[in-house]
């Protein structure tokens, strides 16, 4: 007998989509077949996709939230956040379309709001004023919740860097922007890395935090 339908089944269904063929394949029509229902019946539970796709937000940022963990007293705050935030890449790594979709939602889940929300409480804890903690917020960006912004739209946004064209077309492009071609043809990464966007390697992603990390603590002293 099928099991009835929930908002979590939903959601949860719609998430292993995404993960096995993309965000864009994510319709009413295939989630309600992957469900073996009529898509009217996820109007039930999902009114129409802008609603399916805040929900798949949620999921994700939730996901997020419960792989941070609370940490243990008198740890380093620089310690704490960096947990937080490569445990945030984790669940990014996993769900590669994340970051896009996160970044196309027109109001801020709660979830967000209220973790970001805990990163400043680690802050102001650790002796952060709230100036200090504002400016920390600005410098993270996106990296809290995992990933960072690309200079080029990554494919998951939406655009290419297509890495065999680039090669194709480096010699060509040296005479024009030779330091970005210059780099491009040092820093694109092989396709086994663990990346989210063309060059947002895991060592990128940790170079970066420590050494925000490190510089606001300098401030911060």
């Amino acid at each position: 007998m099928r099991s009835a339908l929930s908002r979590e089944k939903v959601l949860a269904a719609a998430v292993a989509l995404a993960d096995t063929d993309g965000i864009r394949a994510l319709t009413m029509r295939r989630l309600a077949a992957d469900l073996g229902v009529e898509a009217m019946s996820l109007y039930h539970h999902v009114p129409d996709k802008e609603t399916l796709l805040d929900g798949v937000a949620d999921t994700v940022v939730a996901e997020v939230v419960a792989g941070t963990g609370g940490g243990t007293g008198g740890e380093d705050w620089r310690d704490v956040l960096r947990r937080r935030f490569l445990a945030a890449r984790r669940v990014m790594l996993r769900h590669p379309w994340a970051p896009a979709l996160l970044g196309t939602r027109r109001t801020i889940p709660m979830s967000v709001i209220g973790y970001y929300d805990g990163i400043l409480g680690t802050l102001v804890a650790a002796g952060f004023t709230y100036r200090l903690a504002h400016r920390a917020l600005h410098a993270f960006g996106s990296m809290p919740l995992g990933f960072a912004q690309e200079v080029f739209s990554p494919a998951a946004a939406g655009g290419s860097m297509d890495v065999e064209a680039t090669e194709a077309e480096l010699a060509a492009m040296a005479a024009t922007v030779p330091h970005l071609t210059a780099m491009v043809a040092a820093e694109v990464h092989a396709a086994a890395d663990p990346t989210l966007g063309w060059c947002d390697s895991q060592v990128e992603f940790e170079f970066t935090l420590d050494l925000l990390l490190d510089g606001l603590e300098r401030l911060r002293a």
